[in-house]
């Protein structure tokens, strides 16, 4: 008999996610344990400890959840245990603060695949606009998108220096180019006129793209909302959408342009999610996941419905 799988969730916050916790029970995970206000100098003696308590047959047993709310913080602390470790004793490491990798990557998937459907092959030399790139998933929905080919431009509301950080810091990290703009003094309107996929990353419950501001896109091609909460976060895109066409817009050759909403976007974010989570406690090796392995994942699980 196996011994039972135990999975150590990590957060700097004062809590872990429900969501998380109830996503790891869910996977058949035996044993979750949360360790909240955690700072990555922690990591090392946290890792150590975890994979030192066990017998080195069982380290494949032995898991470490990266959560929180800061994507470059959740990649820090994975990057951390992963040096804290050696043979035999490796343990499994997955980093999905707030959701934001999982979520990041399901989004970009599901658009390139309304971009397929409509005979469009990915993102490579599309303009990309994601709004609500201050938070977490915005930041990561555009990392993921620039280093599918696509010309990223992070958009802020409250000031360029908002993002300019976040886009320098993923390019050093990344290699990729992230443009950044601000429309809290408008322009809007200018960005519209030339994007091709709109990404919309911005809070529960918040419009950030209205009709009014759509009917000037008239290059676009996809537009993307994780808001599950009333108002939409782009008007016209109902949560439930998975291609449907947008109304007054006219798209590349006046073809029209689709909407995805949040619910099409999450039902493949909780599988990936899932999936990951099940190769931690069924693959017999030891692995750490971060947004690119979600991506691969996510890739391959829209595709499956495409």
């Amino acid at each position: 008999m196996s011994a039972p799988y135990v999975l150590h969730m990590i957060t700097p916050l004062a809590n872990v996610s429900p969501f998380d916790v109830n996503m790891a029970v869910d996977a058949g995970i035996d044993t979750v344990v949360p360790y909240t206000g955690i700072e990555t100098a922690q990591i090392e003696a946290l890792t150590q400890d975890a994979m030192f308590s066990r017998d080195p047959r069982n380290a494949a047993r032995t898991g470490l959840f990266i959560g929180g709310r800061d994507a470059a913080m959740a990649l820090d602390m994975l990057d951390k245990a992963r040096k804290a470790m050696f043979p035999p004793f490796r343990i499994s490491v997955f980093a999905d603060p707030s959701g934001a990798f999982t979520t990041a990557a399901a989004m970009v998937a599901v658009v390139e695949r309304a971009l397929r459907r409509a005979g469009q092959e990915g993102l490579a030399g599309l303009d990309v606009q994601v709004y609500g790139a201050t938070g977490v998933v915005g930041g990561i929905a555009g990392l993921i998108a620039a280093q599918a080919g696509g010309n990223v431009t992070l958009v802020s509301h409250r000031g360029v220096s908002a993002v300019q950080g976040k886009a320098e810091e993923f390019g050093r990290r990344y290699g990729v180019t992230l443009s950044c703009a601000d429309t809290a003094g408008g322009g809007k309107a200018a960005l519209l006129e030339r994007a091709e996929v709109v990404l919309a990353c911005g809070k529960a419950g918040i419009t950030v793209l209205t009709a009014g501001d759509l009917r000037g896109a008239k290059r676009l091609r996809v537009a993307a909302d994780i808001n599950a909460v009333p108002p939409a976060g782009v008007e016209g895109i109902g949560v439930q959408d998975d291609g449907v066409a947008l109304p007054d817009t006219s798209g590349p050759n006046g073809s029209g342009a689709v909407g995805i909403g949040a619910l099409a976007i999450g039902n493949v974010k909780f599988k990936v999610q899932h999936h990951l989570l099940d190769r931690m406690q069924t693959g017999g090796t030891a692995v750490a996941f971060d947004f690119q392995d979600a991506m691969d994942a996510a890739r391959t699980i829209a595709g499956k419905a495409s």
